[in-house]
This record gives structure tokens, C-alpha cells and sequence, in this order.
């Protein structure tokens, strides 16, 4: 069996798809006309130079905006369900287990969607450097990945399972 990888995909459960979904038409609608309701009320005040109220309604009008943005990338980006996973081999949707070669020290988590809120286990995305770096790699192999600092880690897989929730 051959494993498609797709970067540009994001997979979600339905809940969290379903979530997302609710947040952009909240903010799509009730936000903005919300937001359009304090910048009028704002500008009525006068001088917009000096006008607190105003800028600080222009600058919630620009996060809407911008997590909007964030929203329809993902919702246009994702696909429902789960993954194709093959146990052993590390891949989105798996829970991972892995070994610090240096300190000995394990990590259990899941590979997956930042968006996957609710998950009882710590989440590190694919696109993270440590998910880059063990991404398509079995049960016993090594890799390699850079850390903020410069400094390199290494780190060896020890379990590679479907993630099945809570």
C-alpha cells in the first residue's frame, strides 16, 4: 500500500470541522455587523484622530478579518474524516510515541490539526519541525530535526498508532 502525502491538506473530525464552520458565520455575520455598529457609533464621537473608541474598533474589525482569512484556509483546505494512516509509520491522525536519544526523556502525542481542540493529549502539527522530521518514518528509526535554539534534537520512533480519542 502506498501513503499519499498531501501538505496541503488539514484533517479534521466532523466536530472540529463543524465548529469552525459556526465560528466563521458567527463572525461573518453577527461579528461584522457587530463591529460595523461600534465603528459608526465610534465615528459619531468626532475627531477620529484622537478618538480611542475608533481605533480600537478598527483594529477588532482587522482581527475579525484576519481570523476569518484563517478560517476559510482551513475549511477550504480540509477534508473530513480521518487520514490515511498505516500503524507503525508516523503520519497525521497517529498518536506517536517517541525517545529523546540524548536524555532518554519520551513523548507521547498526537500528530495532527492545531484545530483539533479537546484532545486529551498534547497535539504538535506535521508542518511542526518535529513533525517534519519523523513524518513517514517506521517504528524504530531516527530523525533529526533543528530546535528555536539552533541546537539539533534526535529523537527515535517507539509507537506509531492510530489515534482512537478519549
Amino acid at each position: 500500500m502506498t501513503e499519499t502525502r498531501d501538505d496541503s491538506v488539514t484533517w479534521l473530525t466532523q466536530e472540529a470541522y463543524d465548529r469552525l464552520k459556526a465560528e466563521l458565520d458567527d463572525l461573518s455575520g453577527r461579528g461584522r455587523a457587530d463591529i460595523a455598529k461600534k465603528i459608526e457609533a465610534a465615528r459619531e464621537e468626532g475627531d477620529l484622530r484622537e478618538n480611542g473608541g475608533y481605533h480600537a474598533a478598527k483594529d477588532e474589525q482587522g482581527q475579525i478579518e484576519a481570523r476569518i482569512i484563517t478560517l476559510q484556509h482551513i475549511l477550504g483546505n480540509a477534508r473530513v474524516g480521518n487520514p490515511p494512516r498505516t500503524e507503525g509509520v508516523v503520519g497525521p491522525g497517529m498518536t506517536v510515541t517517541v525517545r529523546f536519544v540524548k536524555d532518554d526523556e519520551e513523548l507521547t502525542f498526537l500528530l495532527g490539526s492545531r484545530e483539533e481542540s479537546g484532545s486529551p493529549i498534547e497535539v504538535y502539527s506535521p508542518r511542526s519541525p518535529l513533525g517534519t522530521a519523523i513524518l513517514g518514518k517506521k517504528v524504530g528509526e531516527q530523525a533529526t530535526y533543528s530546535l528555536p535554539n539552533g541546537r539539533t534534537a534526535t529523537v527515535e520512533i517507539l509507537d506509531a498508532v492510530p489515534y482512537v480519542g478519549a
